[in-house]
């Protein structure tokens, strides 16, 4: 399972790339550093979810989703945004 989610994760990021030079929209190196750790962090949390659910340990799912799940969908977010403002006001 995990191979095919590291294949998913790699030609998604290797289309975000091509898509963004296509586009010409250029990305700061502290932006790509966010979204890799929001990234990283999401891949944590959905492996710690599922492995808490394989041993029967519901809450702890749940928990991870938000001690963890939170912060990574707050990093995603937090990347797009400065790459779509900082393109907005560059228009």
């Amino acid at each position: 399972m995990w191979l095919i989610i590291g294949l998913v994760a790699g030609a998604a990021l290797l289309a975000l790339v091509l898509w963004l030079k296509g586009r010409d929209i250029k990305v700061a190196w502290y932006e790509w550093l966010i979204g890799i750790v929001g990234l990283l962090l999401l891949l944590f949390t959905i492996q710690n979810f599922t492995g808490s659910f394989a041993e029967l340990e519901p809450t702890a799912a749940y928990m991870f989703l938000l001690v963890t799940g939170l912060p990574a969908l707050i990093l995603l977010v937090v990347a797009w945004q400065l790459v779509a403002r900082r393109q907005r006001a560059g228009s």
